[in-house]
């Protein structure tokens, strides 16, 4: 899985160019909003372009196609909220969730989809979550671990991507196994025969149906809750992106994102409370 995640980071920056493209035409016939005030377009567009950090990391969220480029829910939002706000947009691309968040910090990207975070939310502003999925364990084939909670004991290793959703929310709630963080989570179980690997559903079932030592639990040890985030302090952009969020969900162009994209297990998340 590294050296498939290294060759994704060489594609992605060597087609980096082609990520700052119009919305495609399936989306201009989406919905409008009402008109954006300039001070909405200044707090998350403050250089003139909506700069936007895309994982590629996270299967559900965006995906590489030779063919057509980047591709994927977060992708499809990206260049809607562009379209809405009349400017270009960049989109950049990145292999971790982690990165993503560590770029948005430091000021290189206005807008961030990420699994909301108490750790991230000191620094996002987070819109109600867009998306639901699953963390879920994968262990050897033979391994006595069971269930989830068979997981949490002493002696068991889990890998992890580093400063993923999973990794800090585990990081909270685990009580006696032991976190091996690194770029994949999967290699270093496979590499160090580690007791598990945690990680998103839908990448860690796919993998598990290329080698036959290795099995997934059944269940889930958390919710992954994604959201789309822009930087604490802008205020009237936050609450921009709290009603987009919403009506792409009502409207159904989030589901129509992920049917696009071939992720039907992904769920999209239920309205906001408010």
């Amino acid at each position: 899985m590294k050296a498939a995640a290294a060759a994704m980071v060489v594609f992605m920056v060597a087609h980096v160019a082609a990520f700052a493209q119009n919305s495609p035409a399936h989306l201009q016939g989406a919905k409008s909003m009402t008109a954006v005030s300039p001070d909405i377009v200044k707090e998350l567009a403050p250089t003139g372009k909506l700069r936007v950090a895309i994982n590629f990391g996270n299967i559900v969220l965006a995906q590489i196609d030779e063919t057509v480029g980047p591709k994927g829910v977060t992708v499809d939002l990206a260049r809607e909220l562009a379209r809405r706000l009349g400017v270009p947009v960049e989109l950049s691309p990145f292999d971790a969730a982690g990165k993503a968040f560590e770029a948005l910090k430091a000021g290189k990207v206005d807008i961030v989809f990420l699994a909301i975070e108490p750790v991230r939310a000191a620094e996002v502003a987070f819109t109600a979550p867009y998306v639901i999925i699953e963390g879920v364990y994968m262990v050897p084939k033979e391994s006595g671990l069971k269930s989830v909670a068979d997981v949490d004991r002493a002696g068991v290793r889990i890998g992890v991507n580093k400063a993923s959703a999973y990794d800090l929310y585990l990081t909270r709630t685990l009580k006696h196994a032991t976190l091996v963080r690194g770029e994949s989570g999967v290699d270093l179980f496979i590499k160090d025969k580690l007791e598990a690997a945690g990680g998103v559903k839908q990448a860690i079932v796919a993998y598990a149906k290329t080698n036959p030592a290795v099995r997934v639990i059944d269940g889930r040890f958390m919710e992954i809750r994604q959201a789309m985030g822009t930087v604490k302090g802008r205020d009237a952009g936050a609450r921009y992106l709290h009603g987009f969020i919403e009506e792409m969900k009502a409207s159904g162009f989030v589901a129509d994102a992920l049917k696009r994209s071939h992720q039907p297990e992904a769920e999209v998340a239920p309205p906001a409370a408010d």
